[in-house]
Parts: structure tokens; sequence; C-alpha cells
């Protein structure tokens, strides 16, 4: 009895050597905090090369108490694994130890979420702490677009700056020419609101002052959780809501312009010269049918009257000629 009862206490002070191993192992991953850029994957970093050796293991993921992901390994070399929204650990994870979790969407949060392992080994039960790994998400802004307002009556100009889609609450701020701040006097308004779905932040700030003729106004949108500071300057606007970047829409509007007034003169031109084709048709006719030979009682007309015709007839081929002259310059 005693000595197996001596060899039973061998054994469980292995396993609990093995796991303190495992624990020092990942000391320094507990302190981590993985960032992830919502949207896209991201991957909890973990890897225990002692699970190589080890038999009938169990894995277990969990956020906060919430299990996320659960797979176990026989010794057949089988894998069978159970995950929330697609969540999985590397396909050779059984080969190589590496049990980092896998996210497929980073989903923005507004505090950091923690994750940790637990792993079960052989007909151990109780299970170990090994990783505990942190995940912070941040999302980036789209550039700022600044607009700028005609002046008031008192000689206050307002300025606008707006950007959208990122995470988290940005800080906005406005430069004067680059470097200065703007003075006292000037009024600033921000407001950032979140999208109930996404949590994505759309932000829009007003700044009110006195502006110098020739002066250059910037708005600075400051994400600190990417370390990314997002700058639009006043230079170049040139009217009431006119973006600061040039507007491709206008653009290809004037093209489009331009072509349809292009088409449409030379449907006109093919139409005038048409018409110049048929008015000949119809002169021809009139000549043909005035040559046909006398019917019976015909009266002979006047030999002047009929030159007077011929000569009116010349005359308006001419200027019918001379106008699709003028109509083929055009």
């Amino acid at each position: 009895m005693g000595p197996a009862r001596f060899g039973g206490r061998r054994v469980e002070a292995w396993s609990c050597g093995l796991l303190l191993g495992f624990l020092g192992f990942c000391a320094g991953l507990e302190e981590d905090c993985v960032l992830g850029i919502v949207g896209q994957l991201v991957s909890l970093p973990c890897v225990l090369p002692q699970l190589v050796t080890a038999v009938n293991v169990s894995v277990v993921w969990r956020r906060g108490e919430e299990v996320v992901l659960r797979s176990a390994w026989t010794d057949g070399g089988d894998v069978e694994e159970w995950s929330v929204n697609r969540a999985t650990t590397p396909g050779d994870a059984a080969l190589t130890g590496n049990v980092s979790l896998q996210l497929p969407v980073a989903e923005a949060s507004e505090r950091r979420l923690n994750y940790s392992l637990l792993v079960t080994s052989g007909g151990n039960h109780s299970g170990a702490e090994l990783c505990a790994v942190c995940l912070r998400t941040a999302a980036r802004f789209s550039p700022p677009v600044l607009r700028r307002g005609e002046a008031g009556p008192g000689g206050e100009t307002a300025f606008w700056c707006h950007s959208s889609g990122g995470f988290p609450k940005p800080a906005v701020y406005w430069l004067l020419n680059d470097t200065e701040d703007p003075p006292p006097g000037g009024s600033v308004r921000t407001q950032a609101a979140a999208l109930p779905h996404s949590l994505l932040y759309n932000v829009t700030s007003r700044l009110t002052l006195h502006a110098a003729d020739g002066a250059s106004v910037s708005c600075v949108v400051e994400n600190a959780a990417l370390n990314e500071n997002l700058t639009s300057t006043s230079g170049g606007v040139r009217a009431w809501g006119t973006p600061v970047v040039p507007s491709r829409a206008s653009e290809a509007m004037w093209i489009f312009s331009t072509a349809l007034c292009a088409v449409v003169g030379v449907l006109v031109a093919v139409g005038v010269v048409y018409q110049i084709h048929l008015d000949r048709l119809s002169r021809r006719r009139r000549r043909e049918s005035l040559k046909e030979p006398p019917n019976r009682g015909y009266k002979r007309r006047n030999p002047r009257e009929e030159e007077e015709e011929e000569e009116e007839e010349e005359e308006e081929e001419e200027e019918a000629m001379t106008l699709e002259r003028k109509e083929t310059n055009v």
C-alpha cells in the first residue's frame, strides 16, 4: 500500500510541475494587449510546445466567463472543435503546439476584452489557465473633409470638418497656418456620434473666427488608439460648401455636357444638309415635268417669260449652294 501511495503522489507532483512550467512559459503573455482592426481577422497568440507530447488534450478559450472555442485531441490524431462566431485554432495545433485563437472579424468594443486558455490533459479534469491575452480594437477614420462658408456681417467665417467610420471616439483640433492654435475669441463645437450597430464614430467639428486674408485653417482628426492624425487644410476652397478635394462628379458632368453639345451640333448639321438635298430633288422633278411633251391645246409661252423663269431657277440654285457651303463650314 505504501509504495503505491508514494507512486501516486509522484505522478501528481509531476503533473503539477508540468502545469507550473506551462504557466511560467506563458507568463510574458498575460499583460500583452493585441490590437485588432475592426472588420479584419485578428489572432490572439498562444504557443505551448509541451502540448505536442501530451495525451488526450482538451483546449478551451474563454472571453471572460464565456466559452468561445473548445477543441479536443484524441490519441489517433483526430481533432474535434466547437466555436462561437467561426473562431478557430491553427489546423496543425496538435503537431506544433500553436493554439492561438483566430477571430475572423474583430468587432468594435469600448472596453478591452480578456481572453484566457485552459488546458486539460489525460485524466486531469480541473484544467489550468495557461495563456491570457488582452484584445483592444480600433478603426481608421476617413480623410476629413473641410468646408468653409463666406464671411458674415461681423466678419466671422465658419469652417466645418467631417470624418466618419473610425473607432474609438477621436479628438479634433484646429490649427491656423499649420502651427498656431485658434485665437481665444474663436468658437469650436465638436460632436461625435457612434452608429448603433457598428459602434463606429462619425465626427463633425465647427470653427468660427475672424480669419485674416491669406491665412490657412487646418482640421486635425486624431485617433490615439492607432497613433494616427488625419489633416485637411482650407487652402484651395473657393466657394460656400466646396470641399478641399476637387469633386470628380463635377468634372464628369462637364465632360458629359461638352460631349452632348458636340453630338447635338452634328445632328443639326446633318439635318440641314439632308433638307438641302430634298430641295434639290424637288426642283429637279419640277424641271423634268416642264420638259414633258406639250398636250393638245398647249399654248406656246412667251420666250421672254421662259428666259426669266430659267434665270430665277439658276439664282435659287446658287443661293442653295451658298447656304450649303456655309452650313458645311459651321
